[in-house]
């Protein structure tokens, strides 16, 4: 076994979640946009964040994943969940794509 393996953290399981609502509102400079999605997250002790796909050039709708990490034991009871994500330098030529565990959402961006 190698020096200090034991000693690694281990790594947090990483899923893809529904989600209930997603928008683009205006930031608070002008020319910019915001993401913000809601939903209900299915553990209590679960971590909800927004992740932008990578792509080589600017797609017509930018992918962004709304993954669920769960840290620890996993409290099976739901609770409401609203994160947001900044959409500078994550925006396709028409807007975004929200991208969750059962469905899609494409979302136009002026």
């Amino acid at each position: 076994m190698a020096e200090g393996f034991d000693r690694s953290p281990a790594p947090q399981p990483v899923r893809l979640i529904d989600f209930d609502e997603a928008q683009v509102v205006p930031g608070t400079v002008p020319e910019t946009f915001i993401l913000v999605v809601s939903g209900t997250k299915p553990y209590l002790t679960m971590d909800v964040s927004l992740v932008p796909l990578t792509y080589i050039r600017q797609p017509e709708f930018w992918g962004v994943e709304v993954a669920g990490t769960l840290k620890g034991v996993g409290l099976p009871a739901t609770a409401p969940y609203t994160v947001t994500l900044p959409l500078d330098g994550v925006l396709g030529t028409e807007g975004i794509e929200v991208i969750g565990a059962s469905r899609r959402q494409a979302v136009k961006v002026p």
